[in-house]
């Protein structure tokens, strides 16, 4: 069952306005989806953050909008204020809950690897997965056990558990997680890094909605 979530409808897009709204806790956001009108509504901070927090980055949400029908969401995309790091705008999208769709999911690297209690260290070349489903069926997340990896052994994607509700796209031989000896890990992080280069921020839109 989906998680509900209150949207008010918002019709006037001055600067002023959407300022106010946020800072009566409010976040601006457009619903849209395949062959769907697009609709502007606002959402609570505090009530958008604690369903992605309980609920997960792909829950399906039953979008209650102010004298409107409710709509079956997910939340697409969102923005954020460069200097606070404040969300200030999402995306939702209406979701066909008999329709397939691709999403990333995160990994989590389950147990302690053998081959890191021989000193051994364990890395994790990929930490998202992208998966093909139908929304009811999008797994939270995907457990990798890394309990018998020795050194030197790895995970592909190819070696995780298929199922009949979800599929990888992402390409089979792909690590997943692997095992370095000692002195090969030594030996990559020192390798070919460029301390000049500047971080990125990768999964938010920073330019603020006008």
């Amino acid at each position: 069952m989906a998680i509900s979530l209150k949207a008010k409808k918002r019709e006037d897009f001055t600067r002023a306005t959407t300022n106010q709204l946020r800072r009566e806790g409010l976040i601006p956001a457009v619903v849209y989806g395949k062959e769907k009108e697009t609709r502007t509504v606002s959402v609570d901070n505090l009530e958008l953050l604690k369903t992605v927090r309980d609920e997960g980055r792909n829950a399906i949400i039953s979008l209650d909008i102010e004298n409107d029908s409710a709509v079956d969401v997910m939340l697409h995309e969102y923005q954020t204020d460069p200097v606070k790091g404040d969300v200030i705008h999402v995306d939702f999208y209406v979701v066909d809950m008999k329709e397939e769709m691709d999403v990333a999911v995160a990994i989590r690297l389950d147990g302690e690897a053998a081959g890191a209690r021989e000193g051994g260290v364990l890395q994790q070349p990929l930490f998202e997965l992208q998966v093909r489903a139908k929304p009811r069926d999008i797994p939270e997340e995907i457990a990798v056990d890394v309990t018998d990896l020795g050194i030197g052994d790895s995970i592909s994607v190819a070696d995780l558990p298929v199922s009949d509700k979800y599929e990888f796209l992402d390409d089979a031989e792909t690590t997943v997680a692997v095992v370095l000896a000692p002195d090969a890990e030594v030996e990559e992080s020192t390798e070919d890094v460029d301390f000049s280069a500047e971080p990125e921020l990768v999964g938010a839109d920073d330019k603020e909605e006008e």
